[in-house]
């Protein structure tokens, strides 16, 4: 199926105009985590050269293994500039240098249902990474919430929104609520905007699955300094991104979890320079 024909369910009135196909993909950096951050169209508007010449409207892909690419969001191309710029305040690559041209980008609602659940394959020329509107045929499509496919306990980093739609949408990530569920763990949690850590702990029958809902439901989970933090910036919790140090048997009893936690906020130095209690 062309992917195109999926698309115009949703508009169908752009697909006669000037429109490019866009797979972002860098080894350099993570650009996951600028996804996480909520900087993707900002980097998405800076480019080294003039990459957009003619154009109307962008689709914008993410590239993943092999040919896979992941829908971003249709984007309609209303002018660019070569004025100086800085990343904004948050961009998780601050030592990126900024390229000359800055597009100004809007997003097309409407194509938001699909972004990060409509999966295509890219073909044979990733290299070329911009291209004019062509056929690409989908080879997926995510159920609705679907985050991403768990990638281990070792590679898990979620921000705090797609912690909450982890949490939420449990028959679109059951493998996450699977193995979440299935381990007692020492997690982290980091400040992505001023880099204060806080190093818990989660025991008992639900492991880390039943921990870190709590955080979904009130933001907290119950810590002092994180509840102090969160009076004083209520939407702070969004710069939030939650990490699994280590995991440990659910058989463990909470003293001995505890213990573990306690080692790890002594190597991060999370009581002295966190958000950890004593």
């Amino acid at each position: 199926m062309n992917f195109i024909d999926i698309l115009k369910l949703y508009n169908s009135n752009i697909w006669s105009g000037r429109l490019r196909l866009v797979r972002h993909a860098d080894d350099r950096w993570d650009l996951d985590a600028i996804v996480r951050s909520g900087h993707f169209d900002a980097y998405q508007s800076n480019q080294g050269r003039d990459i957009f010449p003619k154009t109307d409207h962008i689709v914008s892909f993410m590239g993943e293994a092999g040919t896979r690419s992941r829908f971003m969001g249709v984007y309609r191309l209303e002018g660019v500039s070569t004025t100086a710029r800085s990343w904004p305040k948050g961009y998780p690559y601050p030592e990126m240098k900024p390229g000359k041209f800055w597009y100004e980008l809007k997003r097309l609602r409407e194509f938001d249902e699909l972004a990060d659940r409509l999966i295509i394959d890219w073909g044979s020329g990733t290299r070329s990474w911009v291209q004019w509107l062509k056929r690409k045929e989908v080879t997926e499509i995510l159920p609705k919430g679907h985050v991403r496919d768990f990638p281990g306990f070792d590679d898990v980093v979620l921000g705090f929104d797609d912690l909450r739609r982890v949490i939420e949408n449990r028959d679109a990530n059951r493998t996450w609520h699977t193995m979440l569920g299935s381990v007692a763990a020492v997690y982290l949690i980091t400040d992505t905007v001023d880099g204060s850590l806080y190093v818990g702990s989660a025991y008992g029958q639900e492991g880390i699955l039943g921990r870190w809902t709590s955080y979904v439901k009130s933001k907290h989970g119950g810590n002092v300094k994180l509840k102090e933090l969160l009076s004083r910036h209520p939407e702070r919790h969004r710069s939030f991104q939650y990490s699994i140090l280590r995991t440990l048997p659910r058989s463990m009893t909470k003293n001995e979890v505890v213990a573990v936690e306690t080692t790890y906020k002594k190597k991060l130095g999370s009581r002295a320079f966190g958000l950890s209690g004593n």
